[in-house]
């Protein structure tokens, strides 16, 4: 295994080095636009399985939503439900043999960040415009700007270390397991990685919909307490 603050070229193209985390996410982002075009392509007012466990996804997303922001999902949810579902497969793609996931990267995690920190800014100023958006840095008073800007600043950091860690150590847990005791008794904790993979996806969607909500809102940007208590 490659150490994780270690990025190795597969081939190039033209002057771009092009990493295997960067090529497992091409290959999640097809497969993820295939199968959402499959499931959509013949909706019906009887949906089948597949749709069934479709309509579950995306009822079950915008409660969460909805639950955690207090307004209606509608604007969200294609941004909060992709970012869930690329990092669950992202994740669960580590139980592969000879894959190691994206979000075991330092290059994904933070891009995923950057793009959560971007989103708040864009959902808070398509709400409130640009000035209504920037005056929510003056809550509850001027005195706290540079706070409530270092903040946007570190909870990016926050999302971008949590995730990576979490994913990582469960990467390393399985193949020094596996190394040590073979290929049967890491199966347990395989188990155990698929709902790590899901408990990170959530978390990190969550994380995402409590920015924006604040964005939305027009609260202070901060979450320190969330940050505590997940």
């Amino acid at each position: 295994m490659n150490s994780p603050l270690e990025s190795v070229a597969l081939f190039r193209i033209g002057p771009v080095p092009i990493s295997e985390a960067i090529l497992v996410t091409w290959v999640i982002i097809v497969v993820l636009a295939a199968a959402s075009l499959l499931v959509t392509r013949r909706l019906s007012s009887r949906p089948g399985k597949v749709q069934a466990a479709a309509e579950l996804i995306v009822v079950t997303i915008d409660n969460q939503i909805r639950a955690t922001t207090g307004t209606a999902p509608a604007p969200y949810r294609a941004f909060i439900g992709t970012v869930f579902l690329f990092i669950l497969v992202a994740n669960w793609s580590s139980l592969l043999p000879g894959v190691e996931p994206p979000t075991a990267g330092l290059e994904t995690d933070a891009a995923l960040a950057v793009l959560v920190f971007l989103s708040v800014i864009w959902f808070g100023v398509r709400r409130h415009g640009v000035g209504g958006y920037l005056r929510s840095f003056a809550a509850p008073n001027p005195v706290m700007i540079p706070l409530n800007m270092l903040s946007n600043l570190t909870r990016t950091f926050s999302m971008f270390v949590r995730l990576f860690g979490n994913v990582m150590s469960g990467v390393f847990v399985i193949g020094i397991v596996a190394s040590l005791a073979g290929l049967l008794v890491p199966i347990p904790l395989m188990a155990l990685e698929l709902l790590t993979g899901l408990v990170q996806a959530y978390i990190f969607a969550v994380l995402a919909m409590v920015f924006i909500g604040a964005a939305v809102e027009g609260e202070a940007p901060d979450a320190t307490s969330l940050g505590k208590d997940t």
